[in-house]
């Protein structure tokens, strides 16, 4: 008899077993950048820590960038994660979604 994971840790970020995580890169979160032209700069010339906000995102891109990023990695942003901090740079995104994949909700 096989067990069902919950649904409360698939949706805290938990891989439904027999599935592996995938990995958050900075390459992916640029990908993701890149692809949606929510920023006004090139994501390739910004560092893992700079300003997303002065790049030119806005809060409606970021809303934006959560969606992309929740369908990407099968996550779902909690709201405590629901602000300006979590998407500031690219080094803060992935350390939220790697919070979220590992269980942590760290970010």
């Amino acid at each position: 008899m096989s067990m069902r994971q919950p649904d409360w840790q698939i949706a805290a970020g938990a891989a439904p077993r027999g599935e592996t995580v995938p990995a958050v890169t900075a390459a992916d979160i640029r990908a993701l950048l890149a692809d949606s032209g929510w920023l006004a700069t090139d994501a390739a010339t910004l560092s893992d820590e700079d300003d997303l906000y002065a790049a030119g995102l806005t809060s409606h891109g970021s809303v934006n960038l959560m969606l992309a990023l929740e369908e990407r990695y099968g996550v779902e942003f909690p709201e405590h994660l629901l602000r300006r901090r979590t998407f500031e740079s690219i080094a803060a995104i992935r350390a939220a979604v790697a919070g979220l994949l590992d269980g942590t909700g760290a970010g």
